[in-house]
């Protein structure tokens, strides 16, 4: 049984239970979006979490943030500190897109300390073993490929990144189109490497039933990957990044009938004209599945400052009906990002997210917005930093401030206009007693 095919009976889970109080939603919400697809719960049976978050139409924006070590530089106690730093700030779930020698040491690890959902790309873990026998992508097996499935839907993985539209129909649209900057995607490189090589079509599109039987075994979430997303503004929204998400339309319906849970991944690189644009034909081709999106970052040139470009793309997107934001961080374009680079970039997309949600109407926001605006009205500067979105950084900025216990702070001193609106105020209300 999985969310779903619970769902779809009739039966009540406790992860629905848990989803719908923490969105304040009743339980028929969640339980009808679970059926016609727009919501899913990503939760491996094999595996007890503290968190059951619910992604999708009606609910809050869900943030991720992908973690994982490289080929050049793998570091088990740092990758746990990025998983931890990461929810403290308020991410919702964690994607292990380990490289090197150590992937299945760090995805036990986090999968065994992760409170919150924890996703991977499968094909990762299968090119690096490849690579150890001194081979390549080109070499892998269909059943090498089920294999590394299976054994991470065992480990307890909630969601895996399956790219399944990456087809030889939507390659060939890429190669048509003419693209600035063909393919970005790691995972959809190495789809069209073998595709290219054995001459056949891909193995995760022709055998797209056996791959969804296995998760239907364990409640894996399958995440259908945008291998054709645009990694370049000129990009965005051409013939071959359309073809896959028509093609992840038809896999979308294809897992529902299996029972799987299904979220549709997008881009990727796109303007900021162009983001509500993209929302929708996701939502009309896809069928109303959660979209989960790469930022979007809205312009090339941001190195070194993609969470802020990415912020500004999720903002936009979440508040057309992205469902589920995937961080994007300082260090994006330019190397492996460290503990810190992860954290700005949790907060970032948090910033998207709650903006999105705020501008939506979401009651938890309105809440959260409207307690800040009333401790700025009353100079509550200890409320002011509680309800911010990084209430260490805010203290921080404050004590830097020197201004003591001063009532105001270093910008207006003495002139602070809500201190002198205040004063006025309170001495009419006074001479009317």
């Amino acid at each position: 049984m999985t969310q779903r095919t619970d769902a779809l009976k009739g039966n009540i889970t406790n992860e629905m239970k848990w989803a719908a109080n923490f969105e304040t939603r009743n339980i028929e919400f969640i339980v009808n979006g679970l059926k016609n697809g727009t919501i899913c719960i990503p939760h491996n049976k094999m595996r007890k979490k503290q968190y059951y978050y619910a992604i999708g139409a009606g609910l809050s924006t869900k943030v991720n943030a992908n973690i994982g070590s490289s080929p050049y530089h793998i570091n088990l106690d740092e990758e746990i500190k990025k998983m931890k730093v990461s929810i403290e700030v308020g991410a919702h779930s964690i994607m292990d897109l380990s490289l090197g020698n150590q992937i299945k040491t760090i995805r036990k690890e986090i999968l065994k300390q992760s409170p919150v959902m924890v996703g991977t790309v499968p094909i990762y873990e299968m090119g690096y073993n490849l690579s150890i026998k001194k081979k390549d992508i080109i070499d892998m097996t269909i059943k090498d490929y089920l294999e590394t499935i299976e054994e991470q839907a065992k480990d307890g993985v909630d969601f895996m990144t399956i790219h399944a539209g990456v087809t030889q129909s939507s390659f060939e649209k890429m190669k048509n189109e003419g693209r600035k900057l063909n393919i970005v995607s790691r995972g959809g490189s190495m789809l069209v490497a073998w595709m290219q090589h054995n001459l056949k079509e891909s193995p995760l599109y022709e055998y797209y039933d056996e791959i969804l039987d296995i998760l239907a075994e364990y409640d894996v979430t399958i995440s259908l990957g945008d291998g054709m997303r645009p990694g370049a503004f000129e990009d965005a929204t051409d013939r071959a990044q359309i073809e896959e998400l028509i093609i992840l339309g038809e896999l979308t319906e294809r897992a529902w009938d299996k029972g799987v849970q299904v979220i549709v991944e997008g881009p990727g690189h796109v303007p900021l004209n162009k983001v509500k644009l993209n929302m929708e034909i996701e939502k009309e081709l896809c069928h109303g599945a959660p979209f989960y999106v790469l930022g979007p970052l809205v312009n090339d040139i941001s190195a070194g400052y993609d969470h802020i470009a990415g912020a500004i793309g999720g903002a936009i997107a979440a508040y057309n009906g992205a469902d589920f934001l995937c961080y994007v961080t300082p260090a994006e374009h330019l190397r492996l990002p460290t503990i810190d680079d992860v954290k700005e970039g949790v907060i970032a997309s948090k910033l998207a997210a709650f903006s999105a949600d705020l501008a939506n109407g979401m009651d938890y926001a309105i809440k959260q917005n409207r307690k800040i605006t009333e401790a700025r009205r009353n100079l509550d500067w200890d409320n002011q930093i509680k309800y911010s979105i990084n209430p260490e950084k805010a203290k921080k900025y404050r004590s830097e401030s020197e201004i003591g216990q001063d009532d105001v702070c270093t910008m207006c001193g003495e002139f602070c206009a809500v201190k002198r609106l205040n004063d006025i105020i309170k001495d009419k209300t006074d001479g009317q007693v």
